[in-house]
């Protein structure tokens, strides 16, 4: 009797891995607890394919985090339109502030859908990290050129419960940043990524 893989776990071991391509360690159970469950793809024939293999999500408490600072920055741009206003006691300032609001509450209405197109995979030899919908980037980033694993939170993220990941590689341009991830899950992401990284860098 055989028995198909988990379709939630992060990376499947491979029947062919050789001690030099070890499989990604598979985090706890919940890694994906608290988190999106869909990635919203765009609808032209030309966009970039999700492709084979389970894609994990950030958490919406991102967007919370998100809509809490365009909210403070709203309010520092007015505080300083008023100022400006009473001493020019001229209405030109209000101008440039409701140009912000504009700007401010157009971001903050597509801010949940470019979230959900966050997402990443971990497949056998990289990760694979997608974001974007008008302007999708999707990347690569091979376990055994990983330098650095990082995790970031202010004040706010904490308050929250979640965190940023930093991926470092040689090359810049194939770094990332996973923002948005549970704490739990970016620690536990981190620590599967440093091991199978040692693993990899050993057989290079």
């Amino acid at each position: 009797m055989t028995t198909s893989p988990d379709p939630k776990s992060p990376v499947s071991a491979s029947p062919t891995s050789t001690e030099t391509s070890a499989p990604v360690p598979v985090p706890a159970a919940g890694f994906d607890e608290g988190t999106f469950q869909k990635i919203p793809e765009p609808r032209s024939e030309n966009r970039l394919p999700l492709g084979d293999g389970a894609w994990h999500q950030i958490s919406p408490k991102y967007v919370v985090g998100q809509l809490i600072g365009y909210v403070a920055t709203l309010v520092l741009i007015a505080a300083v339109v008023l100022v400006v206003r009473f001493v020019s006691e001229e209405n030109w300032p209000l101008i440039p502030g409701a140009i912000a609001f504009v700007f401010f509450l157009l971001l903050a209405i597509i801010t949940p859908r470019q979230a959900r197109s966050i997402g990443y995979q971990l497949r056998e030899d990289d990760l694979v990290f997608r974001r974007g919908i008008l302007w999708q980037r999707m990347v690569a980033v091979p376990y055994g050129r990983l330098q650095l694993v990082d995790i970031t939170h202010g004040p706010l993220d904490r308050g929250l419960g979640i965190a940023q990941l930093k991926l470092v590689t040689a090359a810049a341009s194939t770094g990332v940043t996973i923002p948005g991830l549970p704490q739990q899950t970016a620690e536990q992401l981190r620590d599967a990524l440093i091991e199978v990284a040692e693993t990899r860098r050993t057989g290079l």
